[in-house]
């Protein structure tokens, strides 16, 4: 086989291209004909992407490997309707992708040398691009970043939409069970995501489960550290986390932290802060700044001070045993021996890595498709314990329905002593054998 490049275009969200940025690494590996670049489209949803572009940039990557960051499409602003702004995105990334495309084609015919392009691997949920692949006449893949639960649960909601009529708009807030094939128990339908129960953005949606039918790779799970995360290895806030959570015991740590679009309002917070102190057990919380009411596009970002949102005090109170964060360096938390559990937003990166490392997880899912993961954690498997499991972001960023003190604290403490007879039960059977 002669050199080869794929050309891979995820969606500018944090954990899709983080996803994607591990494919690539993966594909030079595995052979050293290979080459990859990433197409990284603007504007991204979150900051903490862009500095994680930022560290890609200025890191060494693989040999045979490149990011390319597109020009920003300049039509997206803050008029721009949430549920049309990936395919307002994906319609102004086309003109970039192929010209960027072209200049691949053309270097590969100038020199015998230069890779050929051998295909793309897109984000299933800009498979719009697909046109740009059909038009250079080369394959494409789909890569999800979802499990394999949720992609048959589009399916089959495919199949009520096209085959039988169904308007599933009348799902949202209903009392309906759904029998999805890939889940034993039924699936309250008011659990499914919000972009699945509103008008403008179903079509879009469910564009995706056509994709998979065709090509699908993913999902993919980070294993261990490599100077790419948000906040580098070396850095003061880095190591202030490491060496505290070296300072703590075995399994002692509560985890706490809602991915990159996961934030509270004052009110919440303040319960969240409340059943941490009343718990009296260890904590590590990343806590982070709710964008202001109505602007959709700005995501979570990091407190300047967070004695402007927690309880008077409480820092002072809970110093001997907990600490509250910015963004966190999520993997090396979860590999740390110090974590006893994961109070998490359910995204499927976050529960494939709290799996990977044996954390035990608290679901609390915020939007997109983690009510469903949430559903599949704690109904499904048994492997994680609820704190609320229909939550949900209205339009505004703001959480539909508080959780109380009281039913924080109850999930999180069950865990946590749930973890200590565990414990006591495994030096026991040891001493017996």
């Amino acid at each position: 086989m002669k050199k080869a490049e794929v050309v891979l275009i995820p969606i500018p969200a944090m954990g899709h291209i983080v996803a994607l940025v591990e494919i690539a690494k993966l594909l030079v590996q595995r052979d050293d004909r290979l080459y990859t670049t990433v197409l990284v489209m603007h504007p991204t949803v979150d900051p903490s992407t862009t500095t994680y572009n930022e560290s890609l940039a200025a890191s060494t990557l693989p040999d045979r490997m490149r990011v390319i960051n597109l020009p920003r499409v300049e039509s997206i602003t803050s008029d721009t309707k949430p549920n049309n702004w990936l395919s307002s995105l994906v319609e102004g990334q086309k003109p970039r992708v192929k010209e960027y495309v072209s200049k691949i084609r053309t270097q590969s015919e100038l020199s015998l040398d230069a890779p050929r392009l051998a295909g793309f691997i897109f984000d299933s949920f800009i498979t719009g691009l697909k046109e740009v692949a059909n038009e250079f006449g080369l394959p494409w893949y789909a890569f999800s970043a979802s499990g394999a639960a949720f992609l048959g649960c589009l399916l089959h909601l495919q199949a009520l939409h096209d085959e039988h009529g169904a308007d599933l708009t009348e799902f949202k807030n209903s009392d309906v069970e759904l029998n999805i094939p890939s889940l034993v128990n039924p699936f309250p339908a008011k659990l499914l995501p919000s972009v699945l129960l509103e008008k403008d953005s179903l079509t879009t949606v469910l564009e995706q489960p056509r994709a998979l039918a065709e090509a699908r790779v993913g999902p993919i799970v980070k294993h261990k550290r490599d100077g790419h995360d948000v906040g580098s290895e070396g850095s003061n806030n880095y190591r202030n986390i490491i060496e505290w959570l070296d300072d703590q015991p075995p399994s002692s740590v509560m985890f706490l932290c809602f991915g990159s679009g996961g934030s509270f309002r004052e009110n919440q917070v303040k319960e969240i802060a409340c059943a941490l102190e009343k718990c009296g057990h260890r904590f590590l919380w990343s806590l982070r700044k709710s964008p202001p009411r109505g602007k959709w596009e700005y995501s979570p970002s990091d407190y300047a001070n967070f004695q402007e949102i927690l309880p008077k005090e409480f820092l002072n109170r809970t110093a001997k045993i907990g600490k509250v964060i910015g963004w966190a360096p999520q993997v090396d938390i979860l590999a740390h021996p110090a974590i006893g559990m994961f109070a998490s937003h359910c995204g499927w990166n976050s529960i494939l890595e709290s799996t990977r490392f044996g954390v035990p997880i608290v679901a609390w899912p915020l939007y997109a498709e983690q009510q469903f993961n949430a559903f599949q954690m704690v109904i499904e498997l048994g492997l994680a314990v609820e704190i609320k499991m229909d939550c949900r972001k209205n339009s505004h960023g703001d959480n539909e329905i508080n959780v109380s003190a009281d039913g924080i604290m109850k999930a999180i403490k069950h865990v946590m002593e749930q973890g200590k007879r565990n414990k006591k039960e495994g030096k026991r059977d040891e001493q017996n054998k």
